[in-house]
């Protein structure tokens, strides 16, 4: 079996911490509450957020995840349920190969062993085996609230061990 990758580069050039953006940017950066684990083979992230809302459906996760993306990191308000999950290794391997930083699930995951091996962030609440349904229901490219912080497409997404932070903009430390 594989190790995970766990490395600690980000997805841009700039190397950071969250605490020391936090420091560097304090009332500018909005810090989501420590209800996220990180279940991906990358533990850091950074880049510009693309917002689903669904609910009990990936259909627009996976045809989201499906199109090319610089580095954007997607956020998925699954309404912070715990029955299904949104995403899996599959969703993982399409992100990988269509360029995206990372993926943030405020919900539920599945096949997290094969995608602790995957060179691909990803943080959600919890693991569950079942898939979700497949309907294409959701809305994409809206303001989300997930660990109670407003999140909205086009501001940036900073994400290590220590959290996930929100900017307005590309921030530096």
């Amino acid at each position: 079996m594989n190790e995970p990758l766990h490395d600690n580069i980000g997805t841009s050039a700039m190397n950071f911490r969250t605490s020391d953006l936090c420091d560097s940017h304090a009332g500018v950066v909005r810090v989501l509450e420590p209800k996220l684990r990180s279940f991906g083979g990358r533990r850091t992230c950074d880049g510009p957020i693309r917002t689903l809302r669904v609910f009990g459906d990936n259909a627009i996760v996976r045809a989201t995840l499906s199109t090319t993306s610089n580095g954007h990191v997607l956020v998925v308000d699954g309404g912070g349920s715990l029955r299904c999950a949104l995403v899996g290794d599959q969703l993982a391997q399409l992100a990988i190969d269509h360029g995206w930083a990372g993926v943030v699930v405020w919900g539920c995951i599945r096949d997290s062993v094969p995608v602790a091996t995957m060179p691909l962030a990803v943080f959600a609440l919890a693991t569950h085996p079942l898939r979700s349904a497949r309907l294409g229901t959701g809305v994409r490219a809206i303001p989300v609230t997930i660990a109670g912080v407003a999140v909205n497409p086009g501001e940036y997404l900073y994400a290590d061990d220590d959290g996930i932070l929100i900017a307005p903009r590309r921030i530096e430390a």
